[in-house]
Protein backbone atom coordinates (compact mmCIF):
# COMPACT_ATOMS: atom_id res chain seq x y z
CA UNK A 1 0.00 0.00 0.00
CA UNK A 2 1.37 3.45 -0.69
CA UNK A 3 -0.37 6.16 1.51
CA UNK A 4 -0.43 9.47 1.14
CA UNK A 5 -1.44 13.06 2.27
CA UNK A 6 -2.19 15.73 0.22
CA UNK A 7 -4.50 18.71 -0.73
CA UNK A 8 -7.29 19.09 -2.81
CA UNK A 9 -10.20 21.31 -3.24
CA UNK A 10 -9.14 23.01 -0.12
CA UNK A 11 -8.58 20.96 2.57
CA UNK A 12 -5.85 18.00 3.58
CA UNK A 13 -6.51 14.58 2.75
CA UNK A 14 -5.48 11.49 3.55
CA UNK A 15 -5.66 8.32 1.45
CA UNK A 16 -3.29 5.88 -1.21
CA UNK A 17 -2.15 6.22 -4.81
CA UNK A 18 -3.06 3.91 -7.39
CA UNK A 19 -1.83 3.31 -10.77
CA UNK A 20 1.46 4.33 -12.12
CA UNK A 21 2.39 6.95 -14.49
CA UNK A 22 0.30 8.95 -16.54
CA UNK A 23 -2.53 6.56 -14.77
CA UNK A 24 -1.92 7.50 -11.12
CA UNK A 25 -4.48 8.37 -9.34
CA UNK A 26 -5.07 9.48 -5.73
CA UNK A 27 -7.29 8.93 -3.38
CA UNK A 28 -8.74 10.32 -0.14
CA UNK A 29 -10.23 8.85 2.72
CA UNK A 30 -13.48 8.11 1.09
CA UNK A 31 -12.27 6.88 -1.87
CA UNK A 32 -12.49 10.02 -4.46
CA UNK A 33 -10.43 9.71 -6.76
CA UNK A 34 -7.76 13.28 -7.46
CA UNK A 35 -5.46 13.31 -10.12
CA UNK A 36 -2.11 14.69 -9.38
CA UNK A 37 -2.71 18.07 -11.51
CA UNK A 38 -5.66 18.40 -9.20
CA UNK A 39 -3.68 18.10 -5.78
CA UNK A 40 -1.13 19.34 -4.16
CA UNK A 41 1.90 16.50 -2.04
CA UNK A 42 2.35 17.06 1.27
CA UNK A 43 4.81 14.84 2.86
CA UNK A 44 3.52 11.59 4.00
CA UNK A 45 3.73 11.84 7.47
CA UNK A 46 3.43 14.43 10.85
CA UNK A 47 6.13 13.06 12.65
CA UNK A 48 6.62 14.61 16.11
CA UNK A 49 10.54 13.73 15.05
CA UNK A 50 12.40 13.38 12.75
CA UNK A 51 16.23 11.82 13.54
CA UNK A 52 18.87 11.52 10.84
CA UNK A 53 22.22 9.31 11.17
CA UNK A 54 25.08 11.39 9.52
CA UNK A 55 27.89 9.33 7.49
CA UNK A 56 26.48 6.11 7.14
CA UNK A 57 28.00 5.22 4.13
CA UNK A 58 31.61 4.46 3.91
CA UNK A 59 31.69 6.02 0.58
CA UNK A 60 30.61 9.39 1.90
CA UNK A 61 32.57 9.45 4.49
CA UNK A 62 35.94 8.82 2.66
CA UNK A 63 34.42 11.41 0.10
CA UNK A 64 34.17 13.89 2.90
CA UNK A 65 37.55 12.51 3.92
CA UNK A 66 36.51 11.80 7.73
CA UNK A 67 36.90 8.66 9.77
CA UNK A 68 34.22 6.24 10.25
CA UNK A 69 32.49 7.30 13.73
CA UNK A 70 32.24 4.07 16.62
CA UNK A 71 28.95 4.89 17.19
CA UNK A 72 25.62 6.25 15.04
CA UNK A 73 26.02 10.22 14.45
CA UNK A 74 22.61 11.30 15.08
CA UNK A 75 21.36 14.63 14.55
CA UNK A 76 17.73 15.94 15.00
CA UNK A 77 16.06 17.88 11.32
CA UNK A 78 12.84 20.62 12.61
CA UNK A 79 9.27 19.57 11.46
CA UNK A 80 9.14 22.74 9.83
CA UNK A 81 12.00 21.70 6.97
CA UNK A 82 9.95 19.49 5.35
CA UNK A 83 8.05 19.92 1.93
CA UNK A 84 6.16 17.33 -0.15
CA UNK A 85 7.11 16.01 -3.59
CA UNK A 86 7.26 18.50 -6.26
CA UNK A 87 7.63 21.23 -3.88
CA UNK A 88 10.21 23.81 -3.64
CA UNK A 89 13.91 23.24 -2.39
CA UNK A 90 14.47 26.93 -1.40
CA UNK A 91 17.90 28.43 -1.36
CA UNK A 92 18.55 30.76 1.45
CA UNK A 93 19.61 34.11 0.40
CA UNK A 94 23.88 33.86 0.83
CA UNK A 95 23.99 30.43 0.83
CA UNK A 96 26.68 28.77 -1.72
CA UNK A 97 26.96 25.24 -1.19
CA UNK A 98 23.51 23.98 -1.15
CA UNK A 99 23.99 20.05 -1.26
CA UNK A 100 21.15 17.27 -1.85
CA UNK A 101 21.59 13.94 -0.04
CA UNK A 102 19.00 11.24 -1.19
CA UNK A 103 18.19 8.71 1.56
CA UNK A 104 15.83 6.13 2.56
CA UNK A 105 13.33 7.38 5.32
CA UNK A 106 11.88 5.17 7.93
CA UNK A 107 9.16 5.52 9.47
CA UNK A 108 7.88 4.16 12.73
CA UNK A 109 4.48 2.37 13.11
CA UNK A 110 4.31 1.35 17.03
CA UNK A 111 6.35 2.87 19.77
CA UNK A 112 9.64 1.53 20.70
CA UNK A 113 11.74 1.44 23.55
CA UNK A 114 14.72 -0.43 24.08
CA UNK A 115 13.95 -2.59 21.33
CA UNK A 116 16.58 -5.31 20.24
CA UNK A 117 17.47 -5.50 16.65
CA UNK A 118 15.61 -8.80 15.70
CA UNK A 119 12.79 -7.09 16.53
CA UNK A 120 13.09 -3.20 15.38
CA UNK A 121 11.49 -4.22 12.12
CA UNK A 122 8.22 -4.57 13.74
CA UNK A 123 7.91 -1.57 14.98
CA UNK A 124 8.63 0.33 11.32
CA UNK A 125 5.15 1.28 9.66
CA UNK A 126 6.77 1.68 5.74
CA UNK A 127 9.22 3.88 4.53
CA UNK A 128 9.71 6.56 1.90
CA UNK A 129 12.39 8.79 0.10
CA UNK A 130 13.90 11.68 1.39
CA UNK A 131 16.32 14.32 0.23
CA UNK A 132 18.75 15.48 3.31
CA UNK A 133 19.38 18.80 1.92
CA UNK A 134 22.74 20.83 3.43
CA UNK A 135 23.76 23.88 3.62
CA UNK A 136 27.24 22.90 3.50
CA UNK A 137 28.64 26.69 4.35
CA UNK A 138 27.82 26.03 7.70
CA UNK A 139 29.24 22.37 8.31
CA UNK A 140 32.05 22.80 10.83
CA UNK A 141 32.12 19.57 12.13
CA UNK A 142 30.08 16.91 10.05
CA UNK A 143 30.04 14.33 13.43
CA UNK A 144 27.78 17.26 14.91
CA UNK A 145 26.02 19.13 12.07
CA UNK A 146 24.81 22.42 12.93
CA UNK A 147 21.37 23.27 12.87
CA UNK A 148 21.76 26.23 10.46
CA UNK A 149 22.99 23.32 7.82
CA UNK A 150 20.51 21.52 8.40
CA UNK A 151 17.27 22.82 9.27
CA UNK A 152 16.30 25.55 7.16
CA UNK A 153 12.18 25.58 5.66
CA UNK A 154 12.01 23.18 3.02
CA UNK A 155 15.27 21.30 4.04
CA UNK A 156 13.80 18.00 4.27
CA UNK A 157 11.78 17.15 1.06
CA UNK A 158 9.88 13.51 1.84
CA UNK A 159 7.57 11.33 0.03
CA UNK A 160 5.92 11.11 -2.69
CA UNK A 161 4.14 8.64 -0.56
CA UNK A 162 4.90 6.07 2.38
CA UNK A 163 5.02 2.19 1.26
CA UNK A 164 3.82 0.03 3.67
CA UNK A 165 3.49 -3.48 3.83
CA UNK A 166 5.99 -4.33 0.96
CA UNK A 167 9.74 -3.90 1.60
CA UNK A 168 10.49 -7.02 3.40
CA UNK A 169 14.22 -6.10 3.46
CA UNK A 170 15.15 -2.88 3.68
CA UNK A 171 18.66 -3.48 3.55
CA UNK A 172 18.91 -4.69 -0.21
CA UNK A 173 17.23 -1.31 -2.02
CA UNK A 174 19.17 0.30 -5.07
CA UNK A 175 19.26 4.20 -4.25
CA UNK A 176 20.25 7.26 -6.37
CA UNK A 177 19.89 11.03 -6.88
CA UNK A 178 20.32 12.89 -10.22
CA UNK A 179 20.31 16.47 -10.70
CA UNK A 180 18.45 18.02 -14.36
CA UNK A 181 18.08 14.23 -15.33
CA UNK A 182 22.33 13.60 -14.80
CA UNK A 183 22.88 10.88 -12.07
CA UNK A 184 25.17 12.35 -9.20
CA UNK A 185 24.54 9.37 -6.70
CA UNK A 186 24.24 5.43 -6.88
CA UNK A 187 24.58 3.04 -4.63
CA UNK A 188 22.56 0.65 -2.46
CA UNK A 189 21.50 0.31 1.13
CA UNK A 190 23.36 -2.44 1.47
CA UNK A 191 26.09 -0.24 2.12
CA UNK A 192 24.68 1.43 5.00
CA UNK A 193 27.27 0.86 8.00
CA UNK A 194 24.49 0.78 10.53
CA UNK A 195 21.70 -1.00 9.11
CA UNK A 196 17.45 -0.13 10.03
CA UNK A 197 17.52 -2.27 12.12
CA UNK A 198 20.35 -1.43 14.27
CA UNK A 199 19.43 2.32 13.65
CA UNK A 200 15.59 1.47 15.41
CA UNK A 201 17.34 -0.36 17.94
CA UNK A 202 20.19 2.22 19.23
CA UNK A 203 17.99 5.26 18.68
CA UNK A 204 15.22 3.33 21.14
CA UNK A 205 17.68 2.94 24.23
CA UNK A 206 17.88 6.78 24.69
CA UNK A 207 14.81 8.02 22.75
CA UNK A 208 11.13 6.70 22.65
CA UNK A 209 10.12 6.50 19.15
CA UNK A 210 6.36 7.19 18.52
CA UNK A 211 3.99 6.15 15.47
CA UNK A 212 5.51 8.99 12.65
CA UNK A 213 8.30 9.17 13.71
CA UNK A 214 11.13 9.42 10.56
CA UNK A 215 14.57 8.16 10.92
CA UNK A 216 16.68 8.90 8.00
CA UNK A 217 19.58 5.88 7.16
CA UNK A 218 22.14 8.75 5.69
CA UNK A 219 23.25 9.21 1.97
CA UNK A 220 26.05 7.46 -0.36
CA UNK A 221 28.83 9.58 -2.40
CA UNK A 222 27.99 12.08 -4.41
CA UNK A 223 26.99 15.01 -3.23
CA UNK A 224 27.61 17.84 -4.75
CA UNK A 225 26.63 22.01 -5.07
CA UNK A 226 22.85 22.59 -6.94
CA UNK A 227 21.65 26.13 -7.79
CA UNK A 228 18.30 27.41 -8.87
CA UNK A 229 16.01 26.00 -11.64
CA UNK A 230 18.17 22.59 -10.64
CA UNK A 231 15.68 19.49 -10.25
CA UNK A 232 16.69 16.93 -7.70
CA UNK A 233 15.10 13.45 -8.08
CA UNK A 234 15.59 11.05 -5.78
CA UNK A 235 15.00 7.36 -6.78
CA UNK A 236 14.62 4.43 -4.26
CA UNK A 237 14.14 0.69 -5.53
CA UNK A 238 10.86 -0.05 -4.47
CA UNK A 239 9.50 2.81 -2.66
CA UNK A 240 9.03 5.36 -5.59
CA UNK A 241 10.85 8.82 -6.40
CA UNK A 242 10.72 12.31 -5.02
CA UNK A 243 10.88 15.10 -7.04
CA UNK A 244 11.79 19.08 -6.42
CA UNK A 245 13.20 21.73 -7.95
CA UNK A 246 15.65 24.55 -6.13
CA UNK A 247 14.35 27.93 -6.60
CA UNK A 248 15.89 31.17 -5.02
CA UNK A 249 14.76 32.90 -2.19
CA UNK A 250 13.58 35.81 -3.38
CA UNK A 251 11.80 34.17 -5.67
CA UNK A 252 10.40 31.68 -3.65
CA UNK A 253 8.22 33.88 -1.20
CA UNK A 254 6.77 32.55 2.26
CA UNK A 255 4.08 30.97 3.80
CA UNK A 256 4.57 29.47 7.35
CA UNK A 257 4.69 26.07 8.25
CA UNK A 258 1.54 24.45 7.76
CA UNK A 259 0.44 26.16 4.52
CA UNK A 260 -0.57 24.30 0.98
CA UNK A 261 2.86 25.59 -0.33
CA UNK A 262 4.86 22.99 1.33
CA UNK A 263 6.00 22.88 4.66
CA UNK A 264 5.06 21.27 7.91
CA UNK A 265 1.76 20.70 8.80
CA UNK A 266 0.28 20.94 5.07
Amino acid sequence: MRSVRFAADGRVRHGWAEGEGEGLVLRDESGRAFSPAQAVWLPPVEPGTILAVALNYADHAAELALAQPEAPALFLKPGHALVGHKGSVVLPRGVRHLHYEGELAVVIGRPARRVRPSEALEHVRGYTVANDVTARDFVADVFRPPTKAKGWDTFLPLGPWLVEGEIADPGRLAIRTLVNGEVRQEGTTADMVVSVADLVAYTSEFLTLMPGDVLLTGTPRGISPVRPGDVIRVEIEGVGALENRVVAEEDAGWAPPGGEGGTRRG
